[in-house]
């Protein structure tokens, strides 16, 4: 089974729209690949709970019902070993994301997949997870022998 491990800041909700999101695709396509996700900068108190609550109301929209041990783990930090067992790593923002992997895990910063997400500072939830969605469903085509996906975002 081959890897990706989706990144955001806080693995609150962007990298687990993203995790949930691909798993549930890749499972109904039967491709060997499983996503994980986890943040760069997770901060327990910033966060009201284990998961956003849009991305929750995106996921059922999406007809998704995720494990209920999916919804209820709170944000995880990243690890140099999550990173190492990866196939594949997105970070979902080049901007925010490229220098948090310099300055906690040099060497990875040119060694991940990049997209443009926005985080709510510049964009609606809804907006972000619109994008991730197609960003996300355009990379299991790819995985299962169609066109490549872009880069995405803005």
């Amino acid at each position: 089974m081959q890897t990706i491990l989706f990144l955001c800041t806080g693995n609150y909700y962007r990298s687990r729209y993203a995790e949930l999101l691909f798993n549930e695709l890749a499972g109904k396509t039967g491709l060997n690949w499983r996503a994980a996700s986890s943040g760069l900068r997770v901060k327990e108190a910033t966060n009201p709970g284990p998961i956003a609550k849009p991305t929750l109301a995106a996921l059922a929209a999406a007809g998704i019902d995720p494990p209920a041990e999916a919804i209820e783990r709170y944000p995880v930090q990243v690890s140099e070993a999550e990173l190492a067992g990866a196939d594949r790593v997105i970070a979902v923002k080049e901007v925010e994301h490229r220098p948090l992997l310099a300055a906690g895990y040099p060497g990875w910063e040119d060694r991940v997949i990049y997209w443009h997400i926005h985080d709510l500072d510049q964009a609606t939830a809804a907006e972000a997870l619109g994008e991730i969605d197609g960003l996300v469903r355009g990379l299991v085509d790819e995985l299962a022998g169609g066109p490549k996906p872009t880069t995405g975002g803005r």
